[in-house]
């Protein structure tokens, strides 16, 4: 945001910044979040504030020992910046702030897609494509396509363990109790908890309903589980293991669950991820074949608007 332009001559009035121009997320814990002589602070328990550019970011996380005042949430709201409440180390999600970006016309494409059995495999098979590289083996069912996407990922945990000298039994953890993991559990779990916050603000500031999912179903979250899944191997599972190696060789000077965030932090930068999440959503639901609602006159804008410029030849 660029502050009350509104009341100055000259100045166009203060729009949200585009979610692929915004910094990744920040974590915050043992601190309060408030708005204080304008500003978005995180206000440490001796009084000390770091401002947070809340305008900037797509995600912030709530750690346990965090609290945020309605002048925060509200502001945050405003600039379309999701505030989501998490366990320890990222490891489960407890409630999500609405940005501000559902509408009536994309939520009802979404669940026409998502209720027409033809339409929803359609999704289902390009999200494989998507994410592996080639066609979803024929005449398959979602559940089979399911069970064929966790051999391959099962596969890829196994490859990558070896490949950074991590011992690797399985994927187990307890989102009730952090410990209960071993290093690689939780480093894993701490890198798909940053790609679920950074797609689940995207998801809600298209517009799109976080719980109408095509493979995964019946989870508040079942779409964004869809969306994060397209990135996963590319993205933070490789992070999450190599942390997990160094940790093991005795070469971390951090935790190892601070180590993956930043991981995350700088492989979101280096792939440019939050510039391919939004169109990932649409190219993914446009494989339905189903017509795309018109919205309403009346019917409020996303959360955060892509820009346009120039005539439709437009390259830019």
């Amino acid at each position: 945001m660029t502050g009350r332009g509104q009341d100055l001559p000259g100045l166009a009035p203060p729009s949200p910044i585009p979610l692929k121009d915004r910094a990744s997320m920040v974590f915050v814990e043992h601190a309060k979040l408030d708005v204080l002589d304008g500003a978005f602070v995180a206000v440490n328990a001796d009084g000390t504030r770091t401002q947070i550019p809340v305008g900037g970011i797509a995600c912030i996380l709530l750690e346990p020992g965090a609290r945020i005042s309605h002048a925060a949430v509200a502001l945050a709201a405003r600039v379309g910046t999701l505030i989501t409440w998490v366990g320890e180390g990222g490891v489960r999600l407890y409630s999500a702030g609405q940005p501000g970006g559902a509408r009536s016309d994309r939520l009802l494409w979404q669940a026409k897609i998502a209720l027409d059995d033809a339409a929803r495999l359609r999704v289902v098979r390009k999200m494989y494509a998507m994410r592996f590289g080639e066609e979803a083996p024929s005449r398959r069912s979602i559940d089979q396509l399911r069970g064929i996407e966790g051999v391959r990922v099962r596969e890829s945990y196994a490859l990558l363990a070896d490949r950074h000298g991590v011992d690797w039994k399985r994927r187990r953890y307890d989102a009730k109790d952090w410990e209960v993991g071993d290093v690689p559990n939780r480093c894993l779990s701490a890198a798909t908890a940053c790609l679920h916050g950074l797609s689940e603000a995207a998801v809600l500031a298209a517009g799109y309903a976080p719980a109408i999912g095509f493979l995964h179903s019946g989870k508040p979250l079942s779409f964004v589980y869809d969306i994060a899944d397209l990135f996963k191997l590319e993205t933070v599972v490789p992070e999450a293991f190599r942390v997990a190696g160094l940790a093991a060789k005795g070469r971390l000077d951090m935790a190892p669950d601070r180590a993956v965030r930043l991981a995350c932090r700088d492989a979101f930068r280096k792939t440019s991820l939050l510039s391919r999440i939004i169109p990932a959503i649409d190219e993914v639901l446009s494989a339905g074949d189903l017509p795309r609602p018109e919205p309403p006159p009346e019917a409020m804008p996303v959360a955060i608007p892509e820009a346009t410029s120039g005539d439709a030849g437009h390259r830019g």
